[in-house]
């Protein structure tokens, strides 16, 4: 069954318009392929160095070493991942830092009004390595996530609050992160060559302080059934959690996470793939993989973090490749939605879309220096499909 499809059926079910993916498609699917991208091909690039369909047009939100618009704080180095959460008629937008040491990392938020003019900045997490993606929860937090040998799991407040560590959610290379309301867990991304899929069971939803560490246990295919199994040590030393299940299936280079309606998906750097899991019947398939594109180039590779639309496209962005954002649609056709110019020693990340979905907010990381110190953040606004 396409994403699509399923996702109508389901929206006239619940009666509810949040975004949706498939349940199923169907055994053994076939992966994304090639095809015309909903908007139309890309235009020349515009003055921000950005190609984009006819209709949409970009704009430079923060960059790293000046002050936000409007405001007296300087955005962070390194941006990565990022959230957008509801505030009022305006809306925030919180971006991690890549930056190592305990003098970079962390994470920043900005509030824009329902114009969508920047009010305010600030930082709500600090001192913490290389906090890389993360995801958001259903009761407003975003979760940081360091991504070194036994990096931790922050929890932070973007309406005010300090952020917490979060051990029980394991030790280990951590990159993104998707909350499930439906079964009460959190997803899990580990980014090593042989790197894991997790899931926390918290003992009370809501609270991440307590709880189960688990992790997939699956054949070594590219599609079948899985199961889950406790980590016995989540604290990942002396023995990593990576290595602590007999069975558990390794993934090349775990990044982007995302939850939506019985399926999440996670993204793999080191093969170039979007695997999907159903969770309705506990299988998993593989939503795309660049070696298995027909019919010409591959034009997603450098896969990395995920993030989804209302309509149920998945908007997947690129560390190197042609530095695009690809856009995965519900019928599995997979084309480039925009393409960054003049910054091939970058890396797009943290798209997220505002409330309404009609802002697609993401970072290139070192922008045009290709350097830590670059970083732009931008806004491309248009008629998304909702």
């Amino acid at each position: 069954m396409e994403r699509r499809t399923f996702m109508r059926a389901s929206v006239l079910a619940a009666g509810t318009a949040a975004f949706s993916g498939s349940l199923m498609r169907g055994a053994l699917a076939a992966p994304a392929q090639i095809g015309a991208g909903p908007y139309g091909a890309l235009l020349a690039a515009d003055a921000n160095g950005i190609r984009l369909p006819a209709g949409f047009t970009s704009q430079v939100v923060a960059r790293t070493g000046q002050a936000v618009a409007g405001t007296s704080y300087v955005w962070h180095r390194a941006p990565d991942g990022g959230a957008c959460f509801a505030d009022g008629s305006g809306w925030i937008y919180v971006s991690n830092s890549e930056a190592a040491g305990s003098s970079g990392g962390g994470a920043s938020m900005i509030r824009f009004n329902s114009a969508g003019t920047p009010v305010s900045a600030s930082r709500i997490l600090g001192g913490t390595d290389n906090n890389c993606a993360g995801g958001k929860t259903p009761w407003n937090t975003w979760l940081s996530c360091e991504e070194v040998s036994l990096g931790r799991v922050w929890e932070t407040y973007p309406f005010g609050g300090a952020a917490v560590a979060r051990p029980a959610m394991g030790r280990f290379k951590h990159e993104a992160a998707a909350a499930d309301p439906v079964r009460k867990v959190v997803y899990l991304t580990e980014d090593e060559s042989n790197g894991r899929f997790y899931r926390f069971v918290p003992t009370t939803w809501g609270n991440l302080s307590a709880g189960t560490l688990q992790v997939l246990v699956a054949g070594s295919g590219t599609s079948g059934s899985f199961s889950w199994a406790n980590v016995p040590d989540p604290d990942g030393s002396p023995t990593a959690t990576r290595s602590q299940v007999p069975g558990s299936k390794s993934f090349n280079g775990g990044e982007g996470c995302w939850y939506a309606n019985d399926t999440v998906w996670i993204t793999t750097k080191g093969d170039n793939r979007v695997w999907q899991f159903n969770l309705g019947d506990d299988t998993f398939e593989l939503a795309y993989d660049d070696s298995l594109v027909t019919g010409g180039s591959a034009p997603l590779t450098g896969v990395d973090n995920i993030t989804g639309s209302s309509y149920g496209d998945l908007y997947v962005a690129e560390d190197g490749g042609n530095m695009e954002i690809n856009v995965i649609t519900p019928d599995d056709k997979v084309a480039p939605f925009l393409r960054v110019t003049g910054q091939s020693s970058s890396e797009l990340c943290g798209p997220a879309f505002n409330p309404a979905g009609n802002r697609l907010y993401f970072s290139s990381q070192r922008g045009t220096s290709g350097s830590s110190t670059g970083g732009i953040t931008y806004c491309v606004t248009g008629p998304f499909r909702t």
